[in-house]
Parts: C-alpha cells; structure tokens; sequence
C-alpha cells in the first residue's frame, strides 16, 4: 500500500529535535477558543439574581435600615492563647456601658462557645446575633439575652443527643436533660419582659357593680387628706 504524504496545516507543525517537522495534534487555539466561548455562555447564565418585589420587601425588613451593622466577631490565636477582636459598635448593640463589661461579656461567651481547645468563631457569632436580636437597652437585658442564647444551644446540643442516641439510657437521659432546657428558655422570656415593663402598671378592672342610688366614677380617683364639710358650714 502506498503512503500518501500527509501535510499538516502550517500551525499545527511543532519542530521536532534535529531540526524536522512531524504530525501533530491540532493547536491548542481551538480548545481556547471554545474554552471562550463556554465562559461567554456562562456568564449570561449566571446574571446578578434581582430580587421579586416581596422578596425586596423582606430584605428592607430584615435590614434594620435604623440600626448600623455591627461586624461580626473575629478570633485569632497569639501565642495559644485566643484574641477577640470585636468594633465599638458592639457595645451599643449589647447595650453595654463600659469596656469591662464587654470584655467580661465576651469571655464568658468564648468560654460557652469553646469546642475542646479551639474557639468557635461561629458559634460565638450565633450567640451574638441572638442576644443583639433582642435589642438589648441596657446591661441586665444582654445578659439575661446571653443567658437565653446558652440555654438554647445546649439544648440544640441534646436535641442532637436525643436524635443518635443508641440505647434506652443514654435517649432518657438525653430526654430529661432536653425537656428541663427547653423549659429554662421558655421560662427565661417572662423575667425579661417583666423587666422591661418595670413602672408600667396597669390596673384593669374586668367588673363593676353599681347598687341602687350608687354612683359609678370612671377614671382616676384622689382621696383628700383632711376632713372635708359644707361650704358655709
């Protein structure tokens, strides 16, 4: 059989060593240049997602316009020994008074967002977001907000128990300790909305009973200091 010569097209000839050239694949060009072209192709695919206008609505609800955005908490290590980095604005959002109160605030909650050695950032940034959800107005409302964030976590903890425990003592036990937290978190919202009704005393009276020749008075009643008689008298 005979050869038939082979002719490459001019950019598809590589040099060879001594100097010839020989067939070889075709040039890379090509596989750019589709290469290209799918890139082309996914960025019209992958336009900037535009929000429907409910989903708008619920985005400018959430993102207390208000309020400034308090950057999340950062946690580094110098030395072994953990550095909190937290902004001023953090303060105003735990409704703190002074730097040792934050700093005491925030230690205590490393030390409950502590998984083994290592501090868990995201864990400590959780615990924020709910105590800054309460909007706390001052320090007793941030910690008993802080209170209530440990509480829930270390129920979220036993709920996890509760759902890979593997025999009957280790899911009752998981049980009784889960059902005491969730009753502590619950039982944790009342102080705090007592406290923050404090001086506003509502008396509501739900019954009245005139008798016959009586006189029923509507509204604040003051009783004088002294006897009182007639004008004249």
């Amino acid at each position: 059989m005979a050869d038939f010569p082979f002719t490459a097209p001019r950019d598809t000839l590589a040099q060879v060593p001594g100097g010839g050239t020989g067939k070889v694949r075709r040039s890379t060009q090509m596989n750019q240049k589709k290469l290209k072209g799918r890139k082309t192709r996914a960025r019209k695919l992958a336009k900037s997602y535009e929000p429907a206008p409910q989903e708008r609505v619920a985005l400018d609800h959430t993102q207390n316009k208000d309020r400034p955005p308090v950057p999340r908490v950062t946690v580094s290590e110098k030395g072994g020994v953990p550095q909190i980095n937290a902004s001023f604005l953090l303060m105003e959002a735990l409704g703190a008074r002074d730097m040792d109160f934050l700093d005491g605030f925030l230690m205590q909650l490393v030390n409950t967002a502590t998984q083994g050695a290592k501090v868990d950032e995201r864990g400590l940034n959780f615990m924020l977001s709910v105590i800054k959800g309460v909007e706390a107005r001052d320090q007793v409302e941030s910690m008993l907000a802080g209170q209530m964030a440990a509480v829930h976590v270390a129920t979220m903890t036993l709920a996890r128990h509760l759902a890979h425990a593997e025999t009957i003592p280790q899911q009752d036990s998981a049980e009784r300790a889960f059902n005491k937290l969730a009753r502590t978190f619950a039982a944790q919202v009342e102080p705090l909305k007592r406290y923050r009704s404090r001086g506003d005393q509502t008396v509501r009276v739900e019954h009245v009973t005139v008798n016959e020749g009586g006189q029923a008075i509507v509204g604040n009643v003051r009783h004088g200091g002294g006897g009182d008689g007639d004008e004249g008298g």
